[in-house]
């Protein structure tokens, strides 16, 4: 059954971009705050991010590319790590800002950056809808990912989702022309109100190929994004998996 008309969904007036989860830091992680954090770690302040300053060590990765040009992907709600830094190594001539509020999610990232020797990431550990209100410029963001959130599965808690159109739009003026959003869910509901919500958004356009209906608006997996172990636990559960790509226009 389709989720409610986007009309009908009584939003609420402050969109947070995460809800706060019970966890323990490991010794690993901890050790990884402490060496890496002074590096890694952005702090947020409200004022415009300064993005070749930020990423000043990365032009190691790939020296034929000035720091200031490199493209730079914003990812929200990264949990532990694991799809954001494959995705930085497959991908090192761009840089990735990353938001997540949850310590031992962040510390697992901070953790396989040194492990993997990754150079291309920043973790902002704060709130991702004020990072994009005051820390990012219109047009300064060649993309932006938004991986398997919160479903929120219960109809009453449908206006908790982080994806609504309030946030979209923010996304959207603060992409690049030609930049793209990514978002993925595997809770067909929630996949169907993120296909009206970004089809309703007039500075996207969907990347779906129009000749291929059995895809019905989704767009086939982009390259870079793994298979996690979640996805492929519940891949063989026969759960399904929905990846929307939008372009800005």
């Amino acid at each position: 059954m389709r989720p409610q008309s986007l009309a009908d969904v009584a939003y609420p007036k402050t969109i947070k971009s995460f809800v706060r989860r019970a966890g323990r830091t490991t010794s690993g992680q901890s050790k990884a705050f402490g060496e890496l954090g002074p590096r890694f770690l952005l702090p947020y302040q409200p004022i415009a991010l300064d993005f070749a300053k930020a990423f000043a060590h990365t032009a190691d990765v790939a020296p034929a590319n000035d720091n200031s040009s490199r493209p730079t992907v914003l990812e929200i709600g990264f949990g532990m790590g694991e799809a954001t830094a494959h995705i930085a190594a497959l991908l090192p001539g761009t840089n990735f800002l990353c938001c997540e509020v949850h310590e031992p999610g962040v510390g697992a990232l901070l953790k396989r950056i040194g492990e993997q020797n990754l150079c291309n990431i920043r973790i902002c550990a704060h709130d991702a809808v004020e990072v994009i209100d005051h820390m990012l410029p219109l047009q300064s963001l060649a993309g932006a990912h938004i991986f398997f959130p919160d479903p929120w599965h219960k109809k009453k808690h449908n206006k908790r989702r982080l994806i609504q159109a309030p946030l979209i739009a923010k996304l959207a003026a603060r992409l690049k022309v030609g930049g793209y959003l990514h978002c993925a869910t595997d809770w067909q509901p929630y996949a169907e109100q993120i296909l009206e919500v970004l089809s309703a958004e007039p500075l996207l356009k969907n990347t779906a190929p129009e000749k291929h209906p059995a895809l019905l608006g989704y767009a086939p997996k982009p390259h870079y994004r793994p298979l996690t172990k979640f996805e492929n636990r519940g891949l063989k559960l026969g759960h399904g998996v929905w990846d929307l790509v939008f372009e800005r226009v």
